[in-house]
């Protein structure tokens, strides 16, 4: 095991990521093209084993597995033997995510119930597991019902393993991708598309370095503080988590469409303003796009969607919510964040309220204007953040009850002061000598600058729109070079992204 090769990270920007764009395009230029695929995806398992060896060795079974069973329906002549299949391929890729992910959560709560000892295991999540799980669960769904072909080896191993969505998505569909593996037009180097995968790539890297990260120094001290921080402090850390967990997966989008229109494979947007909706059900058809699709299409549709009456929408919603939760971790306060988003967007889908201006297929009673329901569902999803950062259901509901509670004890520039960045060190400085005494107003200022930034990025365009707005002028050059060297020079502090947890 060795050096987490992180998207953010010296050894995969200026050795992994040079090495095998190289080796892609010098492949092709030849027209190696299936050894081009086959260096790509032995590129993509490197990248993926080099977290840890063990976690290779459980991709490389799933892979072996799922195609197997796909290479069986081939021969598949009733519709029992495609149940069969389907029931097979459920109970494989559902029963290892339970395992590596579930199993411990559900032991604890069964002791817990029934006051019995069986054993923990504590077993290591591997990188990755839920989203290169319902990739392949989407394609033998598929399989069996017929809605997709069995394809070669090679093409299906490039298009689980293929690096840029590997371990944190965008969760892809084998339509989307394998295509686009095949067309040898795509073997060129395409100019404008890898100028936009630079920009992209960088620019989100500049969201994940340059403001999740450092918005991340207040939320970790701030949540490990969750029993002594007073409603001021509270909100800042609540605020910082909300722009951190914004940034931070909407940089790891940015990179990994970068990363793809670098090797001309156009991967789903995944990440689309989410806090410019004005209600949360348009927040959730922005956020984590393609997590949304698996479970509209393989989960809510066929529970019944929305065509067998009221109640049943509902349930349905609820259902694919707490599932939603669910995923994202294996704890109570996850189950409880998702169980929120679901009844707000159940209250939503009641059409009681729309927002004025509005196109909607079912008239609202009430109407209020955008930018009251702009804050409605952007404090809404704040509050819904206790439960899916805190640690526990104690440390979220003490949360709530410090919003509550009203209070101040001057904890809130304690807080502000976890922002000692590099960028501040010669203003800390001057003010230890001249003015000491004004040195806790002015952390406190730095955090109200990175939070009133934060709120100022939302409502520009987002890093799709700037990549793909026009030709790459020398003024967005220099600007994207820029970001690009400030980031470089902050990478001494490598950290991980938010959503390698899920």
């Amino acid at each position: 095991m060795g050096v987490n090769m992180l998207f953010n990270s010296f050894l995969f920007i200026f050795i992994f990521l040079p090495l095998t764009l190289i080796g892609w395009y010098l492949l092709n230029h030849f027209e190696r093209y299936e050894l081009a695929k086959v260096f790509l995806a032995g590129m993509s398992l490197w990248f993926y084993g080099y977290f840890n060896v063990y976690y290779l060795a459980i991709i490389v079974v799933s892979i072996a597995v799922n195609y197997f069973l796909s290479w069986l329906l081939i021969h598949a002549r009733t519709k029992l033997a495609n149940r069969a299949g389907l029931l097979v391929g459920l109970l494989f890729n559902l029963g290892l995510l339970f395992y590596f992910k579930y199993y411990d959560f559900f032991i604890e709560n069964l002791n817990l119930a029934f006051h019995t000892d069986f054993t923990l295991k504590h077993i290591l999540l591997p990188l990755g597991i839920s989203f290169f799980t319902f990739q392949q669960l989407s394609f033998i769904i598929d399989r069996c019902l017929g809605r997709a072909e069995h394809y070669s080896f090679i093409n299906y191993v490039t298009f689980v393993t293929f690096f840029p969505q590997l371990v944190a998505g965008p969760i892809v569909l084998y339509k989307e991708m394998i295509p686009q593996f095949e067309d040898t037009a795509n073997r060129k180097l395409n100019v404008q598309n890898f100028s936009q995968g630079i920009v992209l790539f960088v620019l989100g890297l500049g969201k994940k370095i340059l403001l999740a990260d450092v918005l991340a120094l207040v939320v970790n001290y701030g949540f490990a503080q969750t029993f002594s921080l007073d409603t001021p402090s509270t909100v800042l850390v609540i605020l910082a988590y909300t722009f951190e967990i914004y940034f931070d997966f909407s940089g790891y989008s940015d990179m990994a469409m970068g990363l793809g229109r670098m090797f001309n494979i156009i991967l789903p947007v995944n990440f689309n303003s989410p806090y410019r909706a004005c209600s949360v059900k348009e927040l959730w058809q922005r956020w984590h796009m393609t997590l949304s699709r698996f479970f509209v299409t393989y989960v809510y549709i066929p529970l019944g969607g929305s065509k067998k009456g009221k109640l049943r929408t509902i349930l349905n919603t609820i259902i694919i919510f707490f599932l939603s939760g669910l995923w994202h971790g294996a704890a109570w306060t996850y189950i409880a964040w998702g169980t929120m988003q679901g009844l707000l967007v159940v209250w939503d889908n009641l059409g009681i309220v729309g927002i004025s201006g509005r196109a909607e297929k079912h008239p609202a009673k009430f109407h209020i204007p955008a930018w009251l329901g702009w804050i409605l569902t952007f404090g809404f999803f704040n509050l819904s953040l206790f439960f899916f950062r805190s640690e526990s259901m104690a440390g979220a509901i003490q949360m709530f009850r410090n919003l509550g509670a009203m209070n101040y004890t001057g904890k809130m520039f304690e807080v502000a002061s976890t922002l000692d960045i590099p960028e501040f060190y010669v203003i800390k400085e001057a003010l230890g000598i001249m003015a000491p005494q004004l040195t806790g107003y002015a952390y406190l200022g730095l955090l109200l600058f990175y939070l009133a930034l934060s709120f100022f990025m939302i409502t520009r365009k987002n890093v799709l729109e700037i990549a793909e707005n026009g030709k790459l002028t020398s003024g967005k050059c220099w600007a994207v070079t820029a970001v690009f060297v400030w980031c470089v020079i902050s990478l001494s502090q490598v950290s991980t992204f938010l959503y390698f947890n899920f």
